[in-house]
């Protein structure tokens, strides 16, 4: 029934109904812990009748202070990191919502989706103020818009299961924007030139990883659509 809060083990055992079977429960520690958390978010914010769609909106805002304050000298990426781990929870929490409350539509996977694309644009234009270099900035957006086109296609096209969990997939992309931008923010504070720098290796290491991540995908897919016939 819509709007009926499920308790942990029912949660779960949705959630990996809709990630192709992972089941949170079984997960390593950290991860475990991190959609425990967001459980426990989105439980509260059911019982207040808060929507999954009004944390989406809000995550997708904070995304957006994330190149507004990565310019801010001295403490500019440091709180351009706190607004991405701030959009991270709100991107956790709206699914959660969605599941605990057992709200979720089709529409709103839809508009998750955009979202997260949203917020990893936002993410990207903050390395390029940085001072990363444009052409790899594209190149990393468009590696990772490139994965989940292809996992979204290949659900489209029979495979049942998410393909593959590769090294590409959006928890990396979070880490790999707090960590580099909190580096570009400590780099800065010894000598201003060395945060574009630092921008510029972590924008490299999306890169690496979104094609390392994308073949991975590429190759899973291949075999699932093969052996579906």
């Amino acid at each position: 029934m819509v709007g009926t809060q499920l308790n942990w083990d029912e949660y779960a055992t949705a959630w990996a109904r809709l990630h192709g079977g992972f089941d949170p429960r079984a997960a390593a520690p950290v991860v475990r812990a991190w959609l425990r958390f967001a459980y426990h978010v989105g439980f509260v914010l059911g019982r207040l009748r808060v929507g999954p769609t009004p944390v989406t909106v809000v995550g997708v805002l904070l995304c957006a202070c994330v190149p507004l304050f990565a310019v801010r000298p001295q403490d500019g990426p440091f709180l351009a990191a706190l607004f991405v781990l701030l959009a991270a929870v709100a991107d956790s929490v709206d699914g959660a919502v969605a599941v605990a409350t057992n709200r979720t539509t089709r529409l709103g996977y839809v508009y998750d989706s955009l979202a997260d694309r949203l917020g990893e644009i936002a993410w990207l234009v903050a390395f390029w103020l940085v001072g990363a270099p444009g052409a790899l900035v594209v190149t990393g957006g468009a590696l990772s818009w490139l994965h989940e086109y292809v996992r979204a296609r290949a659900v489209s096209a029979g495979m049942r299961e998410i393909g593959a969990v590769t090294v590409g997939e959006r928890p990396t992309r979070v880490s790999v924007a707090l960590a580099g931008l909190l580096l570009a923010g400590l780099t800065g504070l010894i000598e201003p030139d060395l945060a574009a720098g630092t921008i510029t290796m972590a924008t490299a290491v999306w890169v690496l990883l979104a094609g390392f991540g994308l073949g991975q995908l590429l190759s899973a897919v291949r075999r699932a659509l093969i052996d579906a016939g």
